[in-house]
């Protein structure tokens, strides 16, 4: 009995342990099915992760050129030094590295201990030929050291225009300027490639049946003119020698496209070195500057007045021998006038004669009239940074609104503002807008012939004034100011030249009140007064050399020193006569050297 109970449990625990045998192949077994058929695909990915790296392919850049073809920026291809920190034994040579580059060698050390398991550390990207030509001497190990090519920007003009083109970074990303405004046309799309490494990093394979191939960037042709543009940027540098002021720009345009042929500012830097830009240079102040345009507004002001008739061309004001008071404000001339013509109101410049023109057209006339021109609003330059400048609500205008608005006051304007409004005057009254970019293109460039003209597109549909007013105001009132004005140290022999001073007082910052000390000088002028072509405006903020600050002192001469030139450059014909044509051409010859 006891037997067969024994006989009958060793037979449970035999099929016991052959079940779990079975159990436990059948489970392995299925294990080894699904890892050899179900879960290789899976596997597979996670190798081909681990295996497979993505590279990409950069896209070159596009070129900027300016409107003659002259190469602005371009794309050059440099190499850049890479190390392998977890191969690199010899801190010797990581030493020479560091003196070759001029790096700091415990920051770079630092870097290295930091980045020890990595197989790729960036040493300095973008060697120079001189760098590279460092290196190389330094015969470094191969499998610690390496170069990658990478795209470098250049620009071959140094620091011509450089607040208008902006520059690329390190990574190539457009900061400031053309290049920030237009990275999405110029950068281009990058393609990418796939390669196979060894489990040492190491490529063993290339893939190119699923490369990308990139899109190089477009290349962009600018309405600048290098020549003009030197012009522009050598009479900036006589203005910070001789008045050493805070900082000064001119924009030149031309009168019939509102292209703009020039704009420069100072402080400058020179593109190729971005490290060694300062914050002040940064600052492109021809649009993101603002200031009271002081007696620059006036041609506006007695356009709009005679626009809605509310005025006569051959009218006199009294002029109140320099004084004139309006509420509890007494206004004041620079000299005592009696009966001036509109003409000389503007020519001589008083305030007292626009404070009253200013009183006819009342708060809401002045306002609309320089809503009307611009002011207060972006003008659409393609440039980053541009500032709207201020125009406060009429809601907050008051009797002190009706005489200072008429002289320039109460108002601040960005240069790019101003010359875009003056172009209006210029343009028998019809408003531009500034434009920058001629063309864009893929591949080659083939300038634009003069017999096509760049399209314009008018910021209104009709003039702001008629073609009547803006003749007038601009071969009567503003020929006049050059000729016997405040702006007579801006005439030229070979032009009719027209323009308007400005000379504005700042606020102390210390007191808020305007200072005596503190100025805005400036000049806008304008050549041949029967078809005006071209228009050039200087701004100087804050010359700090002598005491009578006016803006035909300061700025008149160089911005009729820059519109003579660009005249001539663009071969204008003289519009001044009694001057023999055979002393016109030697003259002009002699000009252009200079």
């Amino acid at each position: 009995m006891n037997s067969e109970k024994s006989q009958h449990r060793i037979s449970w625990h035999t099929w016991s342990l052959v079940f779990l045998v079975v159990l436990a192949w059948i489970v392995i077994s299925g294990r080894l099915i699904f890892l050899q058929y179900l879960g290789h695909r899976q596997f597979a990915k996670v190798v081909a992760r681990q295996q497979v790296y993505k590279e990409k392919i950069p896209a070159r850049p596009g070129d900027i050129l300016d409107r003659n073809g002259r190469l602005l920026a371009t794309t050059i291809v440099s190499n850049s030094l890479y190390v392998v920190p977890q191969r690199l034994e010899k801190e010797n040579q990581a030493a020479a590295v560091c003196e070759a580059l001029h790096l700091d060698q415990s920051h770079f050390l630092d870097r290295l201990k930091q980045n020890r398991d990595k197989l790729f550390l960036w040493v300095k990207r973008r060697l120079t030929e001189q760098e590279l030509q460092a290196i190389r001497a330094l015969d470094l190990s191969d499998d610690t050291w390496g170069f990658r090519q990478e795209y470098r920007r250049q620009y071959p003009q140094g620091a011509l225009a450089a607040h208008a083109l902006g520059l690329r970074d390190i990574d190539g990303k457009g900061q400031g300027g053309l290049e920030e405004a237009f990275d999405h046309l110029i950068c281009g799309k990058d393609g990418y490639r796939f390669l196979i490494r060894d489990a040492h990093g190491r490529v063993i394979e290339v893939r190119n049946d699923s490369r990308v191939a990139a899109r190089n960037g477009e290349t962009l042709v600018v309405t600048l003119d290098s020549i003009i543009q030197l012009y522009t940027e050598r009479q900036l540098q006589a203005i910070v020698q001789e008045w050493q002021p805070k900082s000064a720009c001119a924009i030149v345009m031309d009168v019939k496209t509102g292209e703009v042929l020039a704009m420069a500012s100072v402080p400058t830097f020179d593109l190729n070195h971005p490290e060694q830009i300062s914050e002040s240079a940064w600052k492109n102040t021809a649009i993101a500057s603002i200031y009271e345009p002081g007696s620059t507004l006036k041609p506006f002001i007695v356009a709009a007045a005679l626009e809605k008739g509310l005025l006569l061309k051959d009218e006199e004001f009294d002029c109140e021998h320099g004084e004139y008071r309006m509420g509890k404000r007494l206004l004041h001339d620079h000299h005592s006038y009696g009966m001036l013509s509109v003409t000389d109101i503007l020519v001589k410049s008083s305030n007292i004669g626009m404070a009253k023109i200013g009183e006819r057209l009342t708060n809401p006339g002045l306002y609309e009239s320089v809503m009307a021109f611009g002011f207060g609003q972006k003008t659409g330059i393609q440039l980053p940074g541009e500032l709207t400048g201020i125009v406060r609500p009429l809601s907050s205008w008051n009797i002190y609104s009706t005489g200072s608005i008429p002289m320039g006051q109460e108002i601040a304007v960005t240069p790019i503002q101003l010359i875009t409004a003056h172009v209006a005057l210029a343009n028998q009254g019809k408003l531009l807008n500034p434009r920058l970019i001629r063309d864009q293109i893929d591949h080659n460039y083939f300038p634009r012939s003069e017999e096509e003209p760049a399209q314009v597109r008018p910021l209104v549909s009709t003039p702001l004034v008629s073609p009547e007013v803006a003749d007038w105001l601009v071969r009567v009132p503003m020929v006049e100011t050059v000729k016997r004005g405040t702006g007579q140290k801006a005439q030229l022999e070979e032009y009719t030249v027209f323009g308007k001073t400005g000379t504005a007082q700042k606020p102390d910052p210390q007191t808020g009140k305007y200072s005596s000390q503190l100025h805005v000088s400036s000049f806008i002028c304008g050549a041949p007064a029967h078809d005006p072509r071209v228009l050039v405006l200087v701004v100087v903020n804050e010359p700090s050399v002598g005491e009578n600050h006016y803006g035909g002192t300061i700025a008149g001469p160089p911005a009729a020193e820059i519109l003579k030139k660009t005249l001539m450059y663009q071969r204008v014909p003289f519009d001044k006569s009694g001057l023999p044509q055979n002393e016109r051409t030697a003259r002009r010859q002699r000009n252009l050297l200079r």
